[in-house]
């Protein structure tokens, strides 16, 4: 749906579980009718759209395409957007940092996302851009050393760049403006915003337009800016948060990089001041505790009194440190709905959403704004509302906050 008549406004379908289409068709006609004419009886509904491998294998077939395109007609529904970081099961089955497999040094990865486009391109609405995040590059623990990290690197690239010229000749044949838009993770090969500057100065760029020119007779300028527009960046607030980076200095470097921002995902990860008085300690490791989970990775960063900060890859591994009395504050990546600012004795990074919506009133970097909040079966009960209320909930209180902001 619309949101101040320039931006899209959806929420991620990855919060339904369903790995073939089948089911993935199913929970769309349970859920997204109903929030449909909960926020926007009257006007257009844009879908953001996961579908795993197995699902976007089916949905390339000619007649479920056909078929969906009539159901979308029939809900006047449209998909602007898709999430194709996650390639196989996303649910009720461990992921952790299987989530990045295959990653982007494999031809599985390059076709998986092909089709992706294949699937977007055709059910893009006339003179809309179209988007599909992905995941960056690789997970950094399978690469123990400098070297590894450049091979991957490479190999990344290749296949990033071919992807790129075929996004740029789709434009130049059709007029229709599809992206990729790479989403910086912690623990990923791009986590935060030195990495990803570091990885479009240093890889995609100088290997990128080599590639372009020598093999598509492309002009230096001409590849450069067909990488620019092609490669985005999806700015993931959650994930940007755990980094403890503020909203406007990642956007502001970017900008004069210019990076370009294919979309924002409004997201929200826990954090908690950490107590020094023991007994009170005791309790918020009790909280994060009940938090843990075998589903998703809960990268945990911590800060530091004397400003530094030390990562963990998950949760059980911060918790065998939360004494440190070094540490002040921990923030980790678990998307939970945004509506809600406390979580007992956890906090959301909710203020990062905000500040994220005063950025976009003056300052357009994107049309494209999805709400990702995956982790509603790994809640705790209490926490839980009915799901279709609950997604309806927060795209109105995106909505409200927005255009308040």
């Amino acid at each position: 749906m619309k949101l101040n008549k320039q931006y899209q406004l959806t929420y991620c379908t990855n919060i339904h579980p369903g790995e073939d289409w089948d089911s993935v068709m199913q929970t769309l006609d349970i859920y997204v009718p109903r929030i449909k004419a909960a926020l926007s009886p009257d006007e257009h509904f844009g879908i953001g759209l996961r579908l795993s491998r197995q699902a976007a294998d089916q949905l390339k077939n000619a007649h479920h395409l056909a078929t969906f395109k009539n159901w979308l007609a029939a809900h006047d529904c449209y998909v602007f957007t898709m999430n194709g970081f996650p390639y196989g099961g996303f649910h009720r089955q461990r992921v952790k940092d299987e989530v990045h497999q295959p990653d982007w040094t494999t031809e599985a990865r390059y076709e998986y996302t092909r089709n992706l486009f294949h699937i977007l391109s055709e059910l893009l609405p006339d003179a809309m851009d179209g988007g599909i995040s992905t995941s960056p590059i690789s997970y950094k623990y399978w690469h123990k050393n400098e070297k590894k990290v450049e091979a991957a690197m490479e190999k990344g690239v290749k296949y990033l760049s071919k992807l790129a010229w075929q996004l740029y000749e789709i434009r130049k044949q059709h007029g229709q403006f599809l992206h990729l838009d790479i989403e910086p993770e912690p623990d990923g090969l791009l986590e935060d915003t030195e990495t990803t500057v570091h990885f479009y100065q240093e890889h995609l760029l100088p290997q990128g337009i080599q590639y372009l020119e020598e093999k598509h007779g492309m002009k230096a300028e001409e590849a450069e800016e067909c990488l620019r527009e092609h490669i985005r960046v999806c700015y993931d607030v959650c994930h940007f948060a755990v980094m403890y980076e503020e909203p406007a200095t990642v956007f502001q470097r970017f900008e004069r990089e210019d990076i370009r921002i294919g979309k924002v995902q409004i997201s929200a990860a826990l954090k908690a001041n950490l107590p020094q008085n023991s007994a009170e300690r005791k309790l918020t490791e009790q909280a994060f505790q009940h938090l843990s989970e075998s589903t998703y990775l809960h990268q945990v960063v911590a800060a530091n009194q004397n400003g530094t900060r030390q990562q963990y890859p998950d949760l059980p591994d911060a918790l065998e440190q939360i004494n440190d009395s070094q540490y002040q504050e921990w923030r980790t990546h678990f998307h939970v709905p945004v509506f809600l600012e406390n979580y007992g004795l956890l906090q959301s990074t909710q203020d990062d959403v905000l500040k994220t919506f005063q950025y976009l009133q003056s300052h357009p970097v994107t049309h494209h704004l999805e709400v990702e909040t995956y982790t509603w079966e790994v809640l705790p009960e209490e926490i839980r509302i009915e799901l279709g209320e609950s997604i309806a909930r927060e795209l109105q209180w995106v909505r409200e906050n927005f255009e308040q902001a």
